[in-house]
């Protein structure tokens, strides 16, 4: 590749300054918002690929994508354009970047009234383009006072510096949570953290397979620097910046199109595991877990059943019903909803060479085809070859939702699993539709897995216009979120994997994809035994998926009943995941309508503290959860830390407040959860529920944990009938509580908004045992209120 060096100013047009730079090509800069700026650069022939899949601020794009000259959604915010012999000042109320000689990047933030430097190119060459093919690379200055994160669900630390990564979508099976690279998805953006610059973000809009160097990588001709490098594809970048992290977190989201809303049952407790579908008695296994549930007396609201009722022989073949193990399809479904579970079916987007409708597909010309000849590619597919669905060709899109409808809809099975989605073809140059303009695969290999989930849900919606559709991918690129719940994929049974499966998590959250979790017990390797099965569990609820799901190499099963001997601190910690679920649920509803991240690292809201900054094994759930799970083998006490919020913490099982700022060490046995409240909040919780839906959860406490002395907060609580499409558009009900203390009382102010009136009719309203302060509720003493007596409007 060569470096680009040389540029002139070509002129300005509304947001974009263009910039004409060496052999034909053109560096274009758009001013789109005050904090967020675009950098792309354009070949003498255009654009590589003229259209964006993964940019929606609006909330989504069209099927065939956006096209990358558009800067529709953005403010594009007035800036001052000043040019001098050696420089170019772009300057909006917020961001001040300088374009220096030979071609570098030089980033500034204005905080209070000064100018600070947050970031800047590598000055020894800081752009780099190949001349013969579309690879291209970027560099950045690395400094010691920078903390990295983001790029989605890698391995290891949270904290990203020093390494390499490398985003090529693979189905990495039992892989190591801790090393294993590339994974599953692929999300180009990292947010990095400044000493006295606030942070800032780079999203880079590019689908290719790329690598980012943070630190790995040394050489003696430039200062310390980072890379990025993609193999093909455009260089296309969003510079936000941000006072701090969650700022960032929030852009990333709303840039790439916001979080889908599913139904409240999404919440609960779902069973899986592939033991059932691949038994020969698949129905009755499934018909089972049914059974099991009533007997044990445990909240569950849905099951994920995987792709053996697709079976003929060993292998998978999807909108295909294996009738010997599933002779009666539509009863088994009766019978899930008559108990109120959900049933969700894995599908996958291959078809192998020998499916009973591979002809049809073929001849409807539905496949990627080879780069060579009109044929389909052929790639390696659980344990056979098989050629890929072409999700950029209207008919498959059609074909497609057309069988989702006939094979499982119409038979009571209301929701898909979209899986081993991640298209590994390594023919690059095969050829996708494009919806009518031909796209090389190697351009947009993790779009068709964001395409085929965006088709499941499109049928999922047309066949039930009035639920909110529920979906799960395993594989995707930012805009996955808009459609789809995921998660980290296969991993392996093992201790480690409980630690760095959360750091994964907060990774993609970090990246603005919220709604996650992780195979509860592990997926691949041996049976969790007794001790790791429930810390598994007890960390699990804690996340926005909770699924227990399981191939085991000896044929077991993770369930609930696996164990008889741990029954009960399983139950414990079901029934706890059932307690928070309206907590839960009003995250879920400020993550969709104001990007707030549901789990994040202690250091997204604690910046300030220093010890927030250090790897650790707490989370964030919300802003007010802090969690605090078990994750070493034998533990008989669990040492954390506290972050200083200004209030402290509360216990929550013990009800004792701690201040914050501190370490503290627990005494704990199996049944311990770690959970500490944030002074100063108000969590609703249910009794009792064993179900998510709400018409079933006929109680709600407010809990208050009211921060010492002299303070003031404030908190909300939603609901809605729990699938209802146009619960945001008013049909739901949303309760404001106003909270403040002194030495001698506590006032929580309620008023409650929207057209939907909960099944309860009470709130029920707890304080700490060791709170002695009088508590008043609308101006009156009380330990409750009626719905009724609450002010509304």
């Amino acid at each position: 590749m060569k470096t680009l060096k040389n540029w002139t100013l070509a002129g300005r047009d509304g947001a974009t300054v263009t910039l004409d730079v060496d052999r034909g090509r053109h560096l274009r800069i758009a001013v789109l918002e005050d904090d967020l700026f675009r950098v792309s650069l354009i070949g003498s022939q255009g654009w590589r690929l003229d259209r964006s899949w993964s940019i929606a601020p609006a909330g989504d794009v069209p099927f065939e994508g956006r096209h990358r000259d558009l800067n529709d959604g953005f403010t594009c915010p007035d800036f001052t354009l000043t040019e001098t012999d050696e420089s170019l000042v772009i300057q909006s109320a917020t961001i001040r970047l300088t374009v220096l000689r030979p071609l570098q990047l030089q980033w500034q933030a204005r905080i209070g009234d000064e100018w600070h430097s947050f970031a800047q190119d590598r000055p020894t060459g800081a752009y780099m383009a190949d001349s013969r093919t579309c690879a291209h690379a970027h560099f950045l200055r690395r400094l010691p006072d920078q903390q990295i994160y983001g790029l989605g669900e890698k391995a290891g630390d949270l904290e990203r510096s020093g390494r390499r990564f490398e985003m090529r979508n693979l189905d990495a099976m039992g892989y190591d949570a801790e090393r294993t690279d590339p994974l599953y998805k692929h999300i180009p953006v990292t947010m990095t953290r400044t000493a006295d610059a606030g942070a800032f973000s780079v999203f880079y809009d590019n689908l290719a397979s790329c690598w980012f160097d943070l630190g790995n990588e040394l050489d003696n001709y430039h200062a310390p620097y980072r890379a990025y490098r993609a193999e093909d594809g455009d260089l296309d970048y969003y510079m936000a910046w941000s006072p701090d992290l969650a700022g960032l977190t929030r852009r990333q989201a709303w840039l790439s199109g916001g979080t889908a809303f599913p139904p409240r049952w999404a919440l609960g407790y779902s069973g899986s595991t592939m033991s059932y579908t691949d038994a020969p008695d698949g129905q009755a296994r499934l018909e089972g877990f049914l059974d099991s549930i009533a007997e044990n007396d445990l909240p569950c609201d849905s099951f994920q059943m995987s792709s053996g009722y697709s079976s003929i022989g060993a292998k998978r073949y999807v909108f295909h019903w294996n009738t010997d193990k599933f002779p009666d399809i539509d009863a088994m479904s009766a019978r899930f909803a008559d108990s109120d579970l959900h049933l969700i079916a894995n599908i996958k987007p291959c078809l192998l060479q020998d499916h009973p409708r591979h002809a049809e597909a073929l001849s409807a010309g539905l496949f990627i085809r080879d780069s060579e000849s009109d044929a389909p590619e052929i790639s390696v597919f659980w344990d056979d070859e098989g050629s890929h669905l072409d999700f950029t060709n209207p008919d498959t899109i059609a074909w497609w939702k057309a069988n989702v409808t006939s094979q499982l809809l119409d038979h009571g099975i209301g929701s898909t699993w979209n899986d081993n989605n991640e298209y590994e073809i390594w023919d690059g140059g095969a050829r996708c539709h494009g919806f009518g303009q031909p796209i090389d695969i190697g351009l947009i290999r993790p779009l068709q897995p964001v395409l085929m989930t965006r088709a499941s849900r499109d049928a999922q919606v047309d066949h039930a216009p009035d639920r909110r559709p529920y979906l799960i991918s395993r594989s995707g690129a930012p805009g996955i979120q808009r459609y789809a719940q995921t998660w980290t994929g296969d991993n392996r049974t093992e201790w480690k994997t409980l630690r760095y499966n959360n750091r994964m998590g907060l990774g993609l959250s970090m990246s603005g994809i919220f709604n996650i979790g992780h195979d509860v017990g592990g997926f691949s390797g041996p049976r969790p035994e007794p001790e790791l099965f429930v810390r598994w569990v007890q960390n699990g609820i804690f996340h926005p998926r909770f699924t227990i799901h399981s191939w085991n190499e000896d044929a077991t099963v993770n369930e609930p009943w696996m164990y008889p001997q741990v029954m009960p601190q399983i139950r414990a910690a079901l029934a706890l995941r059932y307690r928070l679920v309206p907590y839960l649920y009003t995250l879920l509803w400020q993550a969709v309508t104001n990007h707030e991240p549901m789990l994040r690292p202690t250091l997204m809201d604690h910046d300030a503290d220093p010890n927030c900054r250090r790897e650790c094994d707490e989370f964030m759930l919300g802003r007010d959860l802090l969690v605090a799970s078990v994750i070493e083998e034998g533990a008989t006490t669990r040492s954390l830390w506290l972050p200083d919020n200004g209030t402290g913490w509360w216990d929550f099982h013990t009800g004792i407040h701690h201040e914050g700022g501190q370490q503290i060490t627990l005494p704990v046995d199996l049944a311990s959860m770690p959970l500490f409240v944030r002074a100063g909040a108000v969590l609703p919780l249910s009794t009792g529920a064993m179900r998510a839906d709400p018409s079933l959860d006929g109680d709600r406490v407010l809990a208050i944990h009211p921060a010492p002395g002299d303070f003031v907060d404030a908190a909300i609580l939603y609901e809605d009938d729990g699938d209802a499409v146009d619960a945001l558009q008013g049909n739901h009900w949303q309760l404001s509580m106003a909270l403040r203390g002194d030495a001698q009382t506590i006032d929580l102010t309620l008023r409650a908004q929207g057209g939907w009136r909960p099944h309860f009719d009470r709130l029920h309203l707890t304080l700490p045992a060791s709170e002695t302060r009088k508590l008043r509720v609308n101006g009156q003493d009380a330990d409750s209120i009626l719905l009724r007596d609450i002010p509304h409007g």
